[in-house]
């Protein structure tokens, strides 16, 4: 999220919908490498493409709202982008990830404690301290690779000193690699996420080729930014030409730096296979509320950001497909 939202944030300091029989691992998923990049798609352990639809939900702030697993899996989504901060244990995140499966969802983890380092006062934490969180969650996340994707640190750069990202990612990377984490790892531009430097696209195949399993997917932010079909489709095409996985990691219909082109971003997502999340399902504050897509937390009430994210041509519910691994759910002999 950008800087206005995360000043807030900064400030600030379950019902499952189906049997816990849901919950067990697949027989397809216990020994296959779960979701991985296959040129610039994601497909699941059997080879099926997987495209995200979801949003993002601030667990790490908003504890008491586990309903919302449930309630985003009834409008259709097939993801939910799950925030995380340094406090949030290992016992908490075992239980985020049961309900994301036992809500049929993939579970996409982010550290959110790294936003806008560099331009936040000092306040945020490095790559390499996200790579420790995660590296510390192995017990946890070990055999989730089917259902997991590790967002290992959300923003992780401002507009300053931007050209340490490529180093610190691939670093990040390798740690996480290197204490046994297989997971699809997602990682997200430099500019509070929207990459207008550049730097994300043009040191993509670097990042990329620097993990040993070759799966990482890119995540652009898009708000005011990317206030044209211009500006959308000419970043969408970067990612297409080098044959890299791309994926819109956030975005909002405006925002404080501008008007946003949502329908470009949702519409050219769709016909080019590209997963999108939008910010978010609830609970915003300090003056960007207008980016809740549900009022007060209440799938009833979708406001009009969320009628068009959820309900829109090209939105949730018309173009969601569930992952494949949820159709061979059977409790472990």
């Amino acid at each position: 999220m950008c800087a206005a939202l995360i000043a807030f944030m900064l400030a600030a300091t379950h019902h499952p919908a189906r049997s816990a029989k849901a919950a067990q691992t697949p027989r397809s998923a216990q020994d296959g490498v779960g979701l991985h990049v296959s040129g610039r798609n994601i497909v699941e352990a059997n080879g099926n493409s997987f495209v995200m639809r979801g949003v993002s939900h601030g667990y790490a702030w908003h504890k008491d709202q586990n309903q919302s697993f449930a309630d985003v899996k009834k409008l259709g989504a097939n993801s939910l982008r799950v925030v995380l901060t340094a406090d949030v244990g290992a016992g908490e995140v075992a239980d985020i990830v049961s309900r994301c499966k036992q809500n049929r969802l993939i579970c996409v983890l982010e550290y959110h404690d790294t936003t806008g380092h560099g331009d936040s006062g000092g306040g945020s934490s490095t790559l390499d301290q996200a790579a420790d969180y995660w590296v510390g969650l192995h017990d946890v996340l070990a055999g989730q690779e089917s259902f997991v994707v590790v967002n290992i640190g959300n923003e992780p750069y401002g507009n300053s000193d931007t050209s340490s990202w490529a180093g610190a990612t691939s670093a990040a990377i390798r740690k996480l690699r290197d204490a046994g984490l297989r997971h699809m790892i997602m990682v997200d531009g430099p500019n509070w996420g929207q990459d207008w430097s550049g730097i994300m696209r043009g040191n993509a195949p670097a990042v990329f080729n620097s993990d040993p399993q070759r799966n990482t997917v890119f995540s652009v932010h898009m708000y005011g930014v990317y206030g044209s079909a211009a500006k959308v489709t000419d970043y969408y095409n970067a990612f297409q030409s080098a044959g890299l996985p791309l994926v819109v990691g956030e975005f909002g219909w405006k925002h404080s730096d501008g008007d946003v082109d949502e329908d470009t971003i949702i519409n050219e997502a769709q016909s080019r296979g590209i997963g999108y999340l939008g910010w978010s399902w609830s609970g915003n504050g300090g003056g960007v509320e207008y980016l809740d897509a549900a009022d007060g937390f209440d799938p009833d009430r979708l406001t009009s950001w969320g009628r068009r994210l959820f309900e829109g041509a090209n939105g949730i519910r018309a173009t969601a497909k569930e992952a494949t691994v949820y159709g061979d759910l059977r409790p472990r002999s």
